[in-house]
């Protein structure tokens, strides 16, 4: 059963968190969170990317960055931009996008939990990408980014959190883009036994997003426990920062592929080698670019990130995004050669087994390795992943300047990642793609008592 418990919280004073509050820290290149922290000084990017306050001559990864982003967090705290609750208690953290809200409640989570698989993963983590927050959490002494987990909707969750919502919010702003954040502290002492309670009856939570983030935070913990030898348990560096949502409020979106060639094959040989496996049917007759109707906006790109944003551009005649978005599983839909193309895997090719049988192998095992040659899409250059927040346009535009196709796919559901990580498997790279992304800065969870 999971150890969710409360923590005394570092947090923004209610006039800052506005501006304190920043996505993910990996949504952003270097230049781009560069010009963030020089528009808004207060932005937690200044402490989560403390490169930021360097000359580009610095390593991103020097000891002095680090060294920084400690000395940020503790000014911040000695100023009164941050201060710390002098209980322990839980929060409650709504996100609101497009008229849709989902609620999580912000507490630690155990790292044993984690090890024993009581937190479930789905997604494998690269030693190499750890490392930068392995460093960032041991010099800073904090979790400063949430990890995103899920658990199967649970009524008495649902009633506690409606109970506690009543209250006042301590935290109540729209971000610029068009996100709503409302935050509310649960501190009476039945609310907490509550929600402690109640949370060590589930058998499971889930890593939504944050698996690199997670992993770090365990090996911190680890180390901690290495340098502690008398530890009991009870630590704080043997707990991390969570946000727990139940998953019937939850969103994922398509993660989108783009291929930057055809592996020597023109467009006509590339499509007769397709339809081995699928069938191929022009959109809109002869095949359509998108019109303005697809999704953007939202927040955070990927790949260095610029944002979301709605990449489209006016075309006479364009089919509507609507009729080129995939609708079920065992679809997708191609962009080759201006022109959308809807692909649905054969019969003879799908699958039952939770892996193999999601879109995004299908396309792999069937398509992106046998006709391109993409062998590992975690470390062949000849593929990009886009986020669905992108919109269709967003592969319009890449495809348009240069790369050789591109697959907008059926977003993978919570169901099929909670099959993939109770069978104990993991899904292929970048098949999941959550909205709203949790803000960095409103929680932060000291290590050290």
């Amino acid at each position: 059963m999971a150890e969710v418990r409360p923590f005394r919280c570092i947090r923004p004073d209610k006039e800052a968190a506005s501006k304190v509050a920043a996505l993910p820290y990996d949504v952003y290149n270097r230049q781009e969170a560069k010009a963030i922290v020089e528009k808004n000084p207060l932005s937690f990017l200044m402490v989560d990317r403390a490169e930021t306050q360097f000359d580009d001559s610095v390593d991103t990864y020097a000891p002095q960055v680090y060294e920084r982003a400690a000395r940020t967090l503790a000014d911040w705290q000695r100023e009164g931009i941050l201060k710390e609750d002098p209980e322990e208690c839980y929060y409650l953290y709504e996100l609101t996008m497009n008229g849709r809200a989902q609620t999580g409640i912000v507490a630690c989570a155990s790292i044993d939990d984690y090890q024993s698989g009581v937190i479930a993963r789905h997604e494998n983590t690269r030693e190499e990408k750890e490392l930068d927050r392995i460093r960032h959490v041991d010099v800073t002494g904090a979790h400063t980014g949430p990890i995103f987990l899920a658990y199967r909707s649970d009524e008495v969750l649902d009633r506690l959190v409606e109970q506690i919502r009543e209250g006042e919010a301590l935290y109540d702003f729209t971000s610029e883009d068009g996100i709503r954040h409302r935050v509310w502290k649960a501190d009476q002492a039945e609310q907490v036994e509550a929600i402690r309670k109640r949370f060590g009856e589930i058998p499971r939570l889930y890593i939504a997003d944050g698996h690199h983030r997670a992993a770090s935070a365990v090996k911190v913990g680890l180390k901690r426990r290495a340098e502690h030898p008398g530890y009991t348990g009870q630590e704080e560096f043997n707990y991390f920062l969570s946000v727990i949502f139940p998953d019937d409020q939850l969103m994922i979106m398509p993660y989108n592929r783009v291929v930057k060639d055809l592996n020597g094959l023109d467009p006509a040989a590339f499509l007769e080698k397709v339809e081995e496996c699928f069938t191929v049917e022009p959109i809109g007759g002869q095949g359509q670019k998108a019109d303005r109707g697809g999704s953007g906006g939202g927040s955070g790109g990927d790949n260095g990130g610029d944002n979301g944003g709605d990449h489209a551009r006016g075309n006479a005649g364009a089919a509507p995004c609507q009729d080129i978005q995939p609708g079920c599983r065992g679809q997708m839909a191609m962009y080759l050669g201006g022109a959308w193309y809807r692909l649905t895997a054969r019969p003879e090719i799908r699958s039952s087994d939770p892996v193999k049988g999601l879109d995004v192998s299908l396309l792999q095992d069937f398509l992106l390795e046998p006709v391109l040659g993409i062998q590992d899409p975690r470390t062949d250059e000849r593929i990009q992943f886009v986020g669905g927040i992108r919109g269709l346009q967003e592969l319009e535009r890449l495809v348009d300047g240069g790369a050789a196709a591109a697959f907008a796919m059926y977003p993978t559901s919570i169901g099929e990642l909670f099959d993939v990580a109770d069978a104990g498997l993991l899904m292929p790279p970048k098949s999941t793609w959550f909205e709203p992304k949790l803000r960095s800065g409103l929680f932060i969870h000291r290590l050290d008592s």
